[in-house]
């Protein structure tokens, strides 16, 4: 036998060996697929007998709100309180049900704050789903990959709260996106998403990219070529995974122009897309009076915000301590202005950062002239509103800036930054004239409040009337409209 015929054998032998292994494990992963698809076919059908159950008992559709954080005081709960409120006077025969974490509160509680904050009283009560495991999307669970960590949390969280309830129309109104397979495919129900912020988004593979220190790009990664070239890929396959999920929901609605680039180009869904700006009580605070502030002793400055990593109150903070220092060199006149910085607190990791706030302030010598108030009152946001001159906000590609516009309603000169929404939707000529000031970091913050405090104060005046009209594009009628608009569809899929 020659050494060619030799070889032709070998080979066969070796094809036929490769053959009797791989012929199993190619039956065993068939057999697998098999009991998976029979698993969730079986799961889908117990949920949805479960839905049909509910609904035979009740005699009539759920309509369910993802928020596993409604009992704080941010623009997110805002939109939520809005959206049930607009629903509720739309449609009488709906229970309408929020999926909360909230533990240590009860659902008259929550009611109850979202009238103390905003200012929301609802036609009539809704049900609430108590979550036990939060704590598997809160970030301080997942300190590296904390996208990834929370978001595969947030499918766990999904599930129980699917276990617990099974809705006709699931609506995720706080941006868990890899919740909407889980109740589209497994519940079986039609699901619609509000997002206020993506969770990944191009400028965070630019920053990542050019290394760019940031709060979520810390030193040891962009110093590093090798980590960033690995958080690159990472954010990459994250992206795909976003996309993907985000495209299973059948009305997406986004809270700006700046959010809607993004969503557009991550969940490719241009035909379910629109944009519904969120909801402002621009009346609310109309009856603050728009009067000279020329014979001010000591200007505020107010900020709004919760307190979180993202919205940079550092950033303010030192702008202001700059600003003092400017006004001292120049006029002397640096006694004359202080900083209210006013926000809610979601939990502990948020209570350490403002005793760290505080301690910057201390280290910079400003702590006399910074006063922190948190979890206020409608009442008392509205009382230092109409004693600040000045609207301060330094979060970078803010979604859209809630607070921005209250403060534009209330009559204050704004001064934001200069991306995201504040940039391309809010501070925007009205009528041709200016509504306000943006800048993009500390010394563009310091010189800015030199430039408002040294206008004359009718210039201060036109710029905040022009400003206050402008706001009436955000009010709760606006944001009431256009979000029944939007979601007709999704209610058109229910059977009254």
């Amino acid at each position: 036998m020659s050494a060619h015929d030799q070889l032709v054998l070998c080979l066969c032998e070796l094809t036929r060996l490769l053959w009797k292994l791989l012929l199993p494990l190619v039956l065993l992963c068939v057999l697998l697929v098999a009991v998976l698809v029979l698993l969730v076919l079986a799961v889908r059908l117990w949920l949805q007998s479960n839905r049909n159950a509910r609904r035979a008992r009740e005699g009539r559709p759920t309509v369910a709100f993802f928020h596993p954080y409604c009992n704080a005081g941010g623009g997110g709960e805002r939109v939520l309180w809005c959206a049930i409120r607009a629903l509720q006077n739309r449609y009488a025969d709906i229970n309408f049900v929020v999926y909360t974490g909230d533990l240590g509160v009860t659902g008259q509680q929550i009611l109850a704050g979202a009238r103390r904050r905003f200012n929301i009283v609802l036609p009539r009560p809704v049900r609430f789903v108590f979550l036990q495991h939060r704590v598997l999307v809160e970030p301080g669970l997942f300190p590296h990959f904390t996208l990834l960590g929370q978001s595969v949390g947030s499918v766990f969280l999904g599930w129980e709260a699917l276990m617990e309830l099974v809705p006709d129309l699931y609506i995720d109104s706080m941006g868990y996106a890899f919740t909407l397979p889980l109740f589209r495919y497994l519940g079986g129900c039609s699901v619609g998403s509000y997002v206020h912020y993506p969770t990944i988004s191009t400028d965070m593979l630019s920053v990542v990219a050019e290394r760019n220190p940031r709060f979520n790009n810390p030193d040891f990664i962009s110093n590093s070529l090798f980590l960033t070239a690995f958080k690159l890929v990472y954010y990459c396959l994250f992206a795909v995974l976003y996309g993907m999920a985000g495209s299973c929901s059948d009305v997406i609605m986004v809270n700006s122009s700046w959010t809607l680039d993004h969503i557009l180009s991550l969940w490719r869904s241009p035909n379910r897309t629109s944009v519904v700006y969120p909801p402002c009580d621009v009346s609310a605070f109309l009856d603050i009076p728009l009067e000279d502030d020329g014979d001010r002793k000591c200007h505020s400055i107010v900020s709004v915000g919760q307190f979180r990593p993202e919205k940079d109150h550092r950033l303010q903070i030192r702008a202001f301590k700059k600003a003092l220092d400017r006004r001292r060199e120049g006029s002397g006149a640096g006694e004359a202005l202080k900083l209210v910085l006013i926000g809610g607190c979601r939990n502990q990791e948020d209570e350490d950062r403002v005793l760290m706030l505080r301690g910057l302030c201390q280290e910079l010598g400003v702590a006399d002239r910074v006063e922190f108030k948190l979890n206020v009152s409608f009442e008392e946001l509205k009382e230092e509103m109409s004693r600040a001159t000045i609207g301060l906000h330094t979060m970078w590609n803010e979604h859209f800036g809630i607070g921005v516009v209250e403060c534009m309603a209330a009559g204050k000169v704004i001064l934001a930054h200069k991306s995201g929404g504040p940039k391309l939707d809010i501070v925007r000529p009205f009528e041709g004239r200016q509504t306000g000031f943006l800048a993009d970091d500390e010394d563009g913050y310091a010189e800015a409040i030199e430039q408002i405090l040294a206008l004359p104060p009718e210039s201060r005046l036109q710029i905040r009337r022009d400003a206050r009209q402008s706001a009436a594009r955000f009010s709760d009628e606006e944001f009431e409209a256009c979000f029944l608009a939007a979601t007709e569809p999704l209610m058109g899929t229910l059977e009254l």
